[in-house]
């Protein structure tokens, strides 16, 4: 009987590690395939997945619990096995879990809205939510904006098209809406996105939000490819400059077609090979010094 008991004990003990381990991982999972729910501060969705997975374990450890003892024997004999002979061992399982338990965690605020079949909107964090009211804004297809766009897309650097090509298109783009843009405000209480439309109608008046989406609307109506950058109280567009060759090209375009400008430097960000160039207008020439480069989200378009 004693022994029993032991036996027992041993098992239960067994089972309750085996069903914290297995719930670490297993909750955030869970907790991207249900709606975001915050109440005063904390994370609900959050708490659900837990106790969600802690009764998934108890129902996994109540069927394979007369087995526990033993398939743990076997597998711990196995893992030392092929720990003796240089393979599969304890340590790699143990680097393994840490990684999923580290990438459940890190990525459980990213809702499955594509894999579950309701509305992908209920799923969408701040930034998701804040990244599609811009995209709404983006009108590169309008009529007017892409008028409005090849007419002083023509207006400078004609001369020197046969060299540096549709680029000429996109500087000189550039070089109107910088020169002409006026920095209006938002209220103090409530920030308002314009349409690149509603700018142009404007006399192009707005703040920084309103700069970006009309640069990235307009260089997108004749052809280039742009993205809107968001940092701490601020927003800016880049163009899409290709690779480095592309981007040394584009880079010889500017000091020569802006020579009149003081450029001791092209601003840009890379990644994996592929260029970007700052668009702000707080510069005086594309690729221009970043007013602030703690990138917060980057929409692209």
């Amino acid at each position: 009987m004693q022994l029993g008991n032991h036996y027992e004990t041993t098992q239960k003990f067994f089972t309750t590690i085996a069903g914290i381990l297995i719930i670490i991982p297993l909750s955030p999972f869970i907790c991207r395939y249900i709606l975001p729910i915050q109440v005063a501060g904390y994370n609900i969705d959050l708490i659900l997945s837990v106790i969600i997975a802690i009764i998934i374990v108890q129902l996994l450890t109540w069927i394979i619990r007369p087995i526990i003892l033993p398939a743990l024997i076997v597998i711990i004999c196995f893992l030392a096995y092929n720990e003796y002979n240089g393979n599969y061992g304890f340590s790699n399982v143990y680097n393994d879990y840490k990684t999923l338990a580290y990438k459940n965690w890190n990525v459980r605020e990213q809702k499955q809205a594509d894999i579950i079949s309701i509305n992908p909107k209920l799923f969408e964090n701040e930034g998701g939510k804040f990244s599609r009211t811009i995209k709404s804004k983006i009108q590169y297809k309008d009529s007017m904006v892409r008028n409005f766009s090849v007419q002083h897309s023509l207006q400078y650097f004609g001369e020197y098209e046969a060299k540096y090509g549709m680029l000429t298109r996109y500087l000189s783009l550039f070089k109107y809406i910088n020169h002409n843009f006026k920095y209006v405000p938002d209220s103090q209480r409530d920030e308002y996105y314009a349409t690149p439309k509603e700018t142009i109608l404007n006399g192009l008046g707005g703040d920084c939000d309103d700069h970006s989406i009309l640069m990235a609307s307009c260089l997108m109506s004749i052809g280039a490819t742009c993205r809107l950058v968001i940092v701490e109280g601020h927003m800016y567009p880049e163009m899409f400059a290709g690779d480095k060759k592309n981007f040394e090209i584009l880079q010889q375009a500017i000091i020569q077609l802006f020579s009149n400008k003081d450029i001791s430097k092209i601003y840009y960000h890379e990644n994996n090979g592929e260029y970007w160039i700052n668009l702000d207008y707080t510069a005086d020439y594309p690729g221009g010094p970043y007013a602030s480069d703690k990138v917060k989200l980057v929409i692209n378009l």
